[in-house]
């Protein structure tokens, strides 16, 4: 645990030095850095609770409590919708004021969360350190995998919004705007499946007990299953509802939606248990194979392709990039899962 706050205060140092540069290299353009600068201002000082909010949440998960971890996030989203109308309408705070709500919500989370410690169904205690930078190379060995499924949201997305503004236009850049959403909502329910699995593959892991991993796994890919059909449905039976949900379109994009979400949409069909296989290989400790595939689906493989497709095909060759993606990483992971659920005792 002190490893893994030494971490959270060296990314936190990081992000204050380099706020500028960091929205430069996230798409924040020279007439609207300021705004973005106004917006971080509050949240920089919040960056721990963050970090910070992501490891509470996987110890109470280990340590008996998850349902803590829930009323936790939630207390903080609920907090974030309303401060936002707060500081934003009727303080008239502007940027500043969203940036602050979403502040004040990670606090309201880390603090619900540390009140575990004072219970009694505890168990974690803070120990003297021993090897501390072999520790952190552990933590970020095995955590790194998971990290980058989040950091890669934010690169495929820098991808795309270039790629589609050259081959394809503004208001294809506005229906990928929507298809992003739909996507955070899939990731999200893939998460779920993860990081309720973890430490119970964890646990069975070190106890030795393959067959309640089995069993557990056998349950975790039927919910993958679920959410993989039902996001894909949804895209592909009533993609202008999505559209319509999240803007006001125009008869362009109207026309144009239902095409683009029914190409990228079928990516959602292995979206699941590809995000899956990362928690479940650092379950299983095989941070090699959960690193491989979290980098192939987040930068590698789908970069290549993003660049590559509308080059020699056509501008809308680049919907398929992500269903493409999933499918080469899925055969990886599907043959690593057997493989190392195979040498499970």
């Amino acid at each position: 645990m002190i490893g893994s706050i030494v971490l959270a205060l060296i990314i936190w140092v990081m992000i204050i030095c380099f706020d500028r540069q960091l929205l430069l290299f996230f798409g924040a353009q020279d007439n609207t850095l300021t705004l973005a600068r106004e917006y971080v201002r509050p949240i920089k000082l919040a960056i721990p609770f963050f970090l910070f909010n992501q490891m509470l949440a996987a110890y109470l998960r280990n340590d008996k409590n998850p349902a803590l971890a829930t009323g936790a996030v939630l207390a903080g989203g609920i907090f974030n919708i309303f401060g936002d109308y707060f500081f934003v309408f009727l303080c008239d705070m502007g940027a500043y004021g969203a940036g602050l709500a979403t502040a004040i919500g990670s606090a309201i989370s880390f603090l619900a969360m540390l009140s575990h410690f004072f219970m009694k169904k505890n168990t974690l205690r803070l120990v003297k350190p021993e090897r501390i930078l072999y520790q952190l190379k552990e933590i970020i060995v095995t955590g790194f995998s998971t990290f980058f499924i989040d950091v890669a949201m934010g690169i495929l997305t820098i991808l795309f919004n270039r790629q589609i503004m050259i081959y394809l236009g503004t208001n294809a850049l506005a229906v990928y705007g929507v298809i992003v959403n739909i996507s955070t909502f899939v990731q999200c329910c893939s998460y779920s499946v993860g990081q309720a699995s973890q430490p119970i593959i964890s646990t069975n892991f070190g106890a030795g007990k393959g067959d309640r991993i089995r069993e557990t796994l056998k349950y975790a890919l039927g919910t993958a299953v679920f959410f993989s059909v039902f996001w894909t449905a949804l895209c592909m039976l009533i993609p202008n509802v999505f559209i319509r949900f999240f803007m006001t379109p125009t008869a362009e994009v109207l026309e144009i939606a239902p095409t683009i979400f029914r190409c990228y949409g079928l990516s959602f069909l292995l979206l699941p248990l590809n995000i899956f296989s990362t928690y479940y290989f650092q379950a299983l400790m095989k941070p090699k194979a959960a690193f491989i595939a979290s980098v192939a689906r987040g930068l590698v493989v789908s970069g290549v392709l993003i660049y590559l497709l509308p080059a020699v095909f056509s501008g809308n060759a680049i919907w398929f990039a992500m269903p493409v993606t999933e499918v080469i990483v899925a055969f990886y992971v599907i043959h690593e899962m057997i493989k190392y659920t195979k040498q499970l005792k």
